[in-house]
């Protein structure tokens, strides 16, 4: 089993890697994306980090432009670290703490994703180690153990949502973000508690009966059709309630699509999820 780091070389990543530096089984990740022209130096800064632990190090250089979005980014950088799982127990880690879980939730509700906005970082494929740290547990770790990092520029620019937020919450009294950190926390064991249960109620087939979608309550419909359509499709909440007002009145026959990747074959009875090119 191997744990795969995920280090940027800004200072989250870099204490966690401090914190595991004597873990034989740690491999150093690194994924440039080519948006600012400062990032092949973090390359060889984190490369040079690996190199000081006596640690593997796997890099990726991209070329996504100044111009990407977030989004790609981070799917971009995900496909990179998850691409690196070839054994079973292979895990990734990635330098999550406590205020991106507050940070996370927020975004989450604001792009509609509903109650389970408020749990975020919860891929099972993910290991999160700093997520009981504050930033400014953090940043005592590296004071004290006088650790160098490097400085994301773009963490400051107004274009982002993510760094919008960020400024807010800074803003905002500590009794509140730690009343707003708990409930995150909270909304994370339940949903943990829920998925489990529909994976037991709802093993995954290549078919689904309309008529409990029709006959259930929407609320929890939803939280049904959610589950049998991850992990292949991850959809928002105004889409889930589309698919589901597609089950419950398409006629036979129809189509729903879910993405460009696949969509909702409406039978008679049941209803089947396609996958495009599969």
């Amino acid at each position: 089993m191997k744990k795969f780091l995920a280090v940027s070389g800004g200072i989250d990543s870099v204490v966690m890697l401090y914190l595991m530096r004597n873990d034989e089984s740690v491999v150093v990740l690194h994924f440039d994306h080519g948006i600012r022209p400062s990032s092949a130096e973090d390359c060889e800064f984190v490369k040079r980090l690996a190199k000081q632990y006596g640690l593997p190090f796997i890099s990726e250089q991209a070329k996504l432009g100044e111009d990407c979005s977030e989004e790609r980014a981070r799917k971009e950088r995900y496909a990179f670290f998850k691409a690196q799982l070839k054994e079973p127990g292979d895990k990734i880690f990635t330098a999550h703490h406590r205020d991106d879980l507050l940070e996370s939730a927020i975004i989450n509700l604001f792009r509609g994703t509903g109650w389970r906005g408020l749990a975020p970082l919860r891929d099972k494929n993910l290991c999160r180690p700093l997520l009981n740290m504050s930033k400014a547990d953090i940043y005592k770790i590296a004071t004290e153990n006088k650790l160098s990092f490097r400085l994301d520029q773009s963490n400051s620019e107004d274009k982002y949502l993510r760094n919008r937020i960020r400024q807010k919450l800074i803003e905002c009294p500590l009794r509140d973000k730690q009343k707003l950190v708990e409930l995150a926390l909270k909304q994370r064991l339940i949903a943990d508690e829920i998925d489990e249960l529909l994976e037991t109620a709802f093993p995954k087939q290549g078919h689904y009966s309309r008529s409990i979608f029709k006959e259930t309550d929407e609320a929890v419909a939803l939280e049904i059709l959610r589950h049998v359509l991850r992990p292949e499709f991850s959809l928002t909440r105004p889409q889930l309630e589309r698919a589901l007002e597609a089950i419950r009145n398409f006629q036979p026959g129809k189509r729903f699509s879910l993405s460009k990747d696949g969509f909702l074959l409406i039978k008679k009875y049941n209803f089947t999820i396609e996958q495009t090119g599969v």
